[in-house]
């Protein structure tokens, strides 16, 4: 569904957050007829940043709470922000009465997917997005960034190109495929989201990115959920990446049909999901015809010169000698997996815990009792205490309960040596607690600094 397609129709905008703000702006402009109506709905009274107030209540009135049913009657699209998912029971009861359901990325899609690398997975999707961004920068080729990172797309200005960050939200309404889609991992999460709670659903969801005529599916090949899922989709342009035969590292070096290209460390993230991340975001420019081989000292720069984001294993010095990581951007086991893996082997404590979606933790006990990883896990609400019961009694591992995130910090300062380390890879979405994960670092960086001994 292109946006202009809703001239003159009955339309309805779900949320205020800067997605809502985004479709809202965009239905509104539509010429040379827009909408025959249009309101913003929410299922109950938020206290968003947003005021919708002035111009925005001018452009669609919000209705919330019970005054929402009433002003969804007549309604023919519903345009969804990403958190209202198929469990939702309003949009189970609007697909019943024959409502259109879509969101601000599928509409802005339709008329953009030429021109769009659209990136996405359950890990690594941010850093593998910015990359390619930075690298397509770096090598000559001006571009846009946004989606789940950055600006929502309906507010993304004209451009030749654009690099998108979609969570599976944003992926599961869409009707057009980025020109090159680009896939980073593969696990469960978010069950909650999806209508029945099913892995295999998510998986429909995420993958629905690449099943509207991609030119190319760049994916690691490393990562066995997610090439099994692809391969049981034939007909997809696939591009296998991580792998021989594609980018890959060899000895401390990106190689390529066996070609040395730069060293690994021009790359300044460490551990191995991110030589993985790296690799998909070369074999991404190659898949939009960049010769990365020709082009080599343009993209060893930019390599050189990416600042990595933050919020994703972001070092914090203390004068008491205990280095803190803030590691928010963790929201399920395996990206905790990673974290550890980074500092495991030094004194450590791993504050883990937030809004509990019911998603397996199994790996992360298969890993702590595998690889023997000796650390004191702090579990915070609201899945905290779950994971410390799904992780269970190994030899290895300590299990502490705080009372919330400040109360977590002070107990890791007790149990951590100078010279060791308090992780915050919580494992878990921040919310229920904390607005976001850059809310919730916030407070693990005024709890450090709240309990820094005088």
């Amino acid at each position: 569904m292109h946006l202009s397609e809703l001239a003159g129709r009955r339309v309805a905008v779900w949320g205020t957050g800067r997605e809502g703000v985004a479709a809202i702006e965009a239905i509104a402009a539509i010429a040379p007829v827009g909408p025959a109506s249009l309101v913003v709905v929410q299922d109950k009274t938020t206290f968003l940043a947003t005021k919708w107030d002035g111009r925005l209540a001018e452009l669609a009135p919000l209705h919330e709470g019970e005054a929402m049913a009433p002003a969804l009657e007549g309604v023919e699209v519903l345009v969804r922000s990403p958190g209202v998912g198929e469990s939702n029971p309003w949009i189970q009861q609007l697909r019943r009465r024959g409502v259109s359901i879509t969101g601000g990325t599928s509409l802005w899609m339709a008329d953009h997917a030429k021109h769009t690398i659209g990136v996405t997975g359950s890990k690594g999707k941010s850093t593998t997005t910015t990359l390619i961004s930075h690298l397509l920068t770096a090598t000559g080729r001006p571009n846009k960034l946004g989606g789940n990172i950055g600006i929502a797309v309906l507010s993304l200005p004209p451009a030749e190109r654009y690099v998108l960050e979609l969570s599976m939200y944003q992926c599961a309404d869409l009707q057009d495929s980025p020109r090159v889609t680009v896939l980073t991992s593969l696990f469960e999460e978010h069950l909650d989201w999806t209508r029945d709670g099913l892995p295999s659903q998510y998986y429909a969801h995420k993958l629905n990115i690449a099943e509207h005529g991609p030119e190319s599916v760049v994916y690691n090949a490393t990562d066995p959920t997610l090439a099994a899922e692809l391969a049981a989709r034939p007909g997809l342009p696939l591009v296998p990446a991580a792998t021989e035969g594609s980018f890959h590292v060899v000895d401390g070096w990106v190689v390529l049909g066996g070609e040395r290209l730069f060293p690994r460390d021009a790359f300044p993230l460490r551990g191995s999901h991110n030589a993985g991340n790296l690799c998909v975001a070369l074999a991404a420019l190659q898949a939009a015809g960049i010769d990365v081989a020709a082009e080599r000292e343009a993209v060893e720069a930019g390599l050189r010169s990416y600042t990595p984001l933050p919020h994703r294993l972001t070092p914090i010095a203390d004068p008491s000698g205990v280095e803190f990581v803030n590691d928010s951007l963790s929201t399920a086991p395996q990206t905790t997996i990673h974290a550890v893996e980074a500092y495991a082997g030094r004194a450590l404590a791993v504050i883990v815990g937030g809004q509990d979606r019911g998603i397996d933790y199994t790996p992360l006990r298969d890993y702590l009792r595998d690889k023997a990883v000796d650390l004191t896990l702090v579990a915070v609400p609201d899945s905290g205490e779950h994971i410390l019961d799904v992780v269970g009694d190994l030899p290895t591992v300590r299990r502490v309960v705080a009372a919330d995130l400040p109360d977590a910090v002070r107990l890791s300062r007790e149990i951590v040596p100078p010279g060791g380390v308090v992780l915050l890879s919580p494992a878990a979405p921040s919310y229920g607690r904390y607005d976001n994960y850059e809310a919730r670092a916030k407070a693990f960086i005024a709890a450090i600094e709240a309990t820094r001994p005088s």
